[in-house]
């Protein structure tokens, strides 16, 4: 499995899980696990999704993101999960 944690943070609008999970189906990327809060206004999501099932590169799901990201004013950035738990150990 081809593990990848996938944030996305900003103000919070109408349609961000709509955006990226329509983003993620249409590239057979499948949710593992999801989490969001709103605090103030402001939007925090955290998923873990499998990429084995898509086409796509990880480098291009990552670009791909960013960019319907800054279409909607959030920012959505993908770390690859080795990557992600090697940063966050304690």
């Amino acid at each position: 499995m081809e593990k990848t944690i996938i944030t996305v943070v900003g103000k919070d609008t109408v349609g961000i899980i709509a955006k990226v999970c329509t983003y993620l189906a249409g590239n057979n990327i499948n949710i593992l696990d999801i989490s969001q809060t709103i605090v103030q206004d402001y939007f925090n999501m955290m998923m873990i999704v499998d990429l084995n099932g898509s086409e796509k590169s990880f480098d291009s799901v990552s670009d791909e993101l960013a960019q319907i990201g800054s279409e909607i004013g959030v920012v959505i950035k993908c770390q690859r999960e080795e990557i992600f738990n090697s940063m966050h150990r304690v």
